[in-house]
């Protein structure tokens, strides 16, 4: 009778151990919760943002025709007149560049479509619902890449259209426009931020004088050893120059002149620079996001 207990309570015990291994752990679930809610939320913010652009076929319009008429603009119409070294044509130094600043320009879009969103009371809205503190952030986020991605697919079709061809290679070609989605999604969060500190909309419109500097004092439109040097150092630095001169690389495009290291490491940059800008900014756009109307 002993034994038969004994074996009743081992067998319990047993039981119990079985029950409490497979029972899930409340601070994993926890963590596995919010991980899936915060996705979740972010595709609906994302489905939101791109419903709305749908229905606004005007911006559409301006979304995508402006770097097409960038790009027709300056290889026609000043490309005849610039020269870049080494004999290489224009057009194909500077295709690549027109990629890179129209990646990088994007962010004031993010930034005025963020104020007029906190400006229409949107952004109280969401923060009012059960959803995830980043969700409003990363969806933002998320539908802006997307939005980079068709744009960055209207360029490469008119560049294809007008002559323009990458060298080294599909692998190479698609590295390279991994590239240029990089350097737009580390962007974003700096449109983001500047979205949310703004006090409207039209304040953040005004911005763009100010962003406009920022692609054009790079390697896009000229190489920056032909700059007076104080110009050509702050054009060595820009995170558009190297994404610029390492897509040309890896297009297999003319890349004349320029022997400084950030110049002959243009690939390592390409990657460190937009790493470095979303460390930075991601975490100070979601905690401004979380500190509105405080």
């Amino acid at each position: 009778m002993e034994i038969e207990d004994t074996k009743t309570q081992v067998a319990a015990a047993r039981d119990e151990e079985i029950r409490r291994l497979a029972a899930p752990d409340p601070a994993e679930e926890t963590l596995r919760r919010r991980a899936y809610w915060a996705v979740a939320d972010c595709l609906t913010i994302v489905r939101t943002e791109l419903t709305h652009l749908v229905r606004q076929p005007a911006n559409i319009a301006w979304q995508l025709g402006a770097p097409v008429v960038s790009v027709l603009l300056f290889v026609y119409v000043f490309g005849s007149a610039m020269k870049v070294g080494d004999g290489a044509d224009y057009e194909d130094y500077a295709l690549p560049g027109m990629f890179a600043m129209t990646m990088a320009n994007g962010f004031m879009t993010t930034a005025v479509m963020v104020a007029v969103a906190k400006e229409r009371g949107v952004m109280d809205r969401f923060r009012s619902m059960p959803m995830a503190p980043s969700a409003v952030v990363s969806g933002r986020g998320v539908s802006d890449v997307i939005g980079a991605a068709v744009d960055l697919l209207v360029m490469t079709v008119i560049a294809l259209a007008i002559g323009w061809r990458p060298g080294n290679g599909p692998l190479a070609t698609l590295a390279g426009f991994a590239l240029l989605v990089l350097l737009r999604f580390s962007l974003i969060w700096v449109g983001v931020l500047l979205g949310l500190l703004v006090p409207n909309q039209e304040t953040a419109g005004n911005l763009f004088a100010v962003a406009l500097p920022f692609g054009m004092i790079s390697s896009v439109f000229t190489p920056p050893s032909m700059m007076p040097d104080w110009l050509g150092a702050i054009a060595l630095w820009n995170p558009v120059s190297s994404t610029a001169n390492a897509i040309r690389d890896l297009f297999g495009n003319p890349l004349p002149g320029g022997d400084s290291w950030v110049e002959q490491h243009a690939l390592l940059m390409s990657v460190a620079w937009p790493l470095a800008l979303t460390v930075v900014f991601l975490p100070l756009a979601v905690r401004r996001f979380q500190r509105l109307s405080r």
